[in-house]
């Protein structure tokens, strides 16, 4: 699984936490049949550079986009793309 992207984001009482997000996608190629990432790009609308920027956690695609990748391997988007949620470690020494 890659993580492509930490984002922080506050939550109630102003704590400050990491969202990791991460993908299966280069496995998902793999397991169908080896696709490239030219096929999958091509399947997906979108350029071969982009699929290398998502599998390498260089960029972050927009929803729609999540979607269509997901579509392209006929699972639900929760099987491609996940996210976890850490605590900031500044904030875990301050309690």
């Amino acid at each position: 699984m890659k993580v492509f992207h930490n984002y922080s984001i506050t939550e109630a009482g102003s704590k400050m936490a990491k969202l990791e997000i991460s993908n299966k996608i280069r496995k998902l190629r793999f397991d169908n049949d080896e696709m490239t990432q030219q096929e999958l790009a091509k399947k997906a609308g979108i350029t071969r550079q982009t699929i290398v920027a998502i599998e390498k956690g260089k960029y972050s695609p927009s929803l729609e986009l999540a979607f269509r990748l997901a579509n392209v391997f006929a699972k639900p988007l929760e099987e491609v793309f996940s996210y976890q949620i850490k605590e900031d470690k500044k904030q875990e020494k301050e309690k």
